[in-house]
């Protein structure tokens, strides 16, 4: 992974830090959690206070995290609300701790000027043994903390500042005085400072979950979809009247219900013809059999030339293979019809030329979706499946590691914005 790391392709874009009182606050933190204390003097960390560094000096991957379901977080400053969220089981948590900061953003400015904020996003289970607990998780609500106590020294202050508001006689209680006096040092003017969040109750909504080996939980106003394993606990169990259960190997019912739902763009000549999505389809589907069949290639090498020259020399590979020739034929249809006649094509295939409706809710959840069934494209992977990625990137020779990572530097990171605009449809 050191490749990845020296570009930004993991651990990307977070925060250092190193400032001493910040170190000691993330300590405060730690403890507060049962958890050693870090002695590193730097260290950098997620929009949820996680940090690789932390993880790999406790040995523990899942510190913030440990049973994968009602995450912790740590929140040092403002300015994490900005940045990715690196390590969750959850696809949605990145959204929920967004929408924490954004929700409570003056509590948030004013807290972190004195303490630090941390505690759990709690959901109603302690743990997950099977799909029906992840079902009843329809809520969260963030459990929020602070090392100094500010919160709950505000809280008191509030008190006594209605107690003297409303008993006559209140403000001949030197003690209270005194107790208001020395909160205020903590806490400030709690009439300006804006100290306990106003929201920490959230929805759960649809979600990817790594439990069972990846799980995707869509919601619609009479269903609730379940796509995984049919081997994961609980599978097809209860509640057939509220939730359908499809199988990730099962690519007609999960691409129908995708098209049923309105989820997806059909191949129409309308975007297919702007976007060279089936030109970057071909162009992966080529390279995955080139790893395969010649793993010790150099990519290096790769010029138009040289792969005209391997696609004429092993046509009948390709021809097996059959996504090449599909791509191909699919690209004449629309441009001759305006699109493509779906209901022909072989489900497998359907996902290649497929992308999620870009102003749908669910449209990254949906576009991680698709790429489970076109592991072939790792561009679209590293967009939106991380996790996939990685995965496969360990199986990867390092010459095509190389190649990767060279393909995502000058295509995604050259201009995030304009590139997912321009393949997917996507404005933000």
């Amino acid at each position: 992974m050191e490749l990845l790391r020296a570009n930004e392709l993991i651990y990307g874009r977070l925060l250092p830090v190193e400032e001493p009182h910040l170190i000691e606050r993330y300590n405060k933190a730690l403890t507060a959690f049962g958890l050693k204390p870090t002695e590193l003097e730097k260290f950098d960390i997620d929009r949820t206070g996680f940090s690789p560094q932390i993880a790999e000096e406790l040995d523990d991957p899942h510190y913030l995290d440990p049973n994968q379901v009602n995450r912790r977080f740590v929140i040092l400053t403002p300015a994490q609300a900005d940045l990715p969220v690196v390590h969750t089981a959850f696809s949605n948590t990145s959204q929920l701790v967004y929408e924490f900061f954004s929700k409570n953003s003056r509590a948030i400015d004013a807290l972190t000027i004195k303490d630090v904020i941390y505690g759990e996003i709690e959901d109603s289970v302690s743990r997950v043994d099977d799909i029906e607990d992840l079902l009843s998780i329809n809520q969260v609500e963030f459990r929020v903390l602070s090392a100094e106590d500010v919160l709950g020294k505000a809280s008191e202050l509030a008190t006594l500042v209605d107690r003297l508001k409303q008993e006559p006689d209140a403000w001949r209680d030197n003690k209270m005085l005194e107790r208001m006096v020395e909160l205020a040092k903590v806490t400030g003017d709690i009439r300006e400072n804006a100290l306990v969040p106003d929201q920490v109750i959230f929805r759960h909504n649809a979600f990817w979950t790594s439990h069972f080996g990846g799980l995707y939980v869509f919601v619609d106003k009479d269903m609730t979809t379940v796509i995984s394993d049919p081997a994961a606990p609980g599978f097809r169990r209860s509640r057939p009247w509220q939730v359908s259960y499809l199988s990730i190997r099962d690519a007609d019912r999960v691409f129908r219900f995708l098209a049923s739902t309105g989820r997806i763009e059909l191949p129409r000549a309308s975007w297919i013809e702007t976007s060279d999505y089936l030109e970057h389809r071909a162009e992966m589907a080529i390279g995955a059999l080139i790893r395969d069949a010649e793993p010790n290639v150099d990519p290096g090498k790769f010029d138009r030339v040289w792969l005209q020259t391997w696609i004429h020399g092993h046509a009948e590979l390709i021809n097996r293979d059959g996504t090449f020739p599909f791509l191909n034929a699919a690209k004449r249809e629309i441009a001759h019809l305006g699109q493509l006649k779906i209901d022909e094509v072989f489900p497998q295939h359907r996902f290649l030329v497929i992308r999620a409706k870009p102003d749908h809710p669910d449209a990254w959840l949906t576009n991680r979706l698709i790429s489970d069934f076109v592991p072939s494209d790792f561009v679209s992977r590293y967009v939106f499946n991380k996790q996939g990625f990685y995965k496969d990137y360990e199986g990867f020779g390092e010459a095509w590691r190389r190649h990767v990572v060279n393909t995502l530097k000058t295509t995604y990171l050259k201009d995030k914005e304009a590139f997912r605009a321009r393949l997917y449809g996507l404005t933000d």
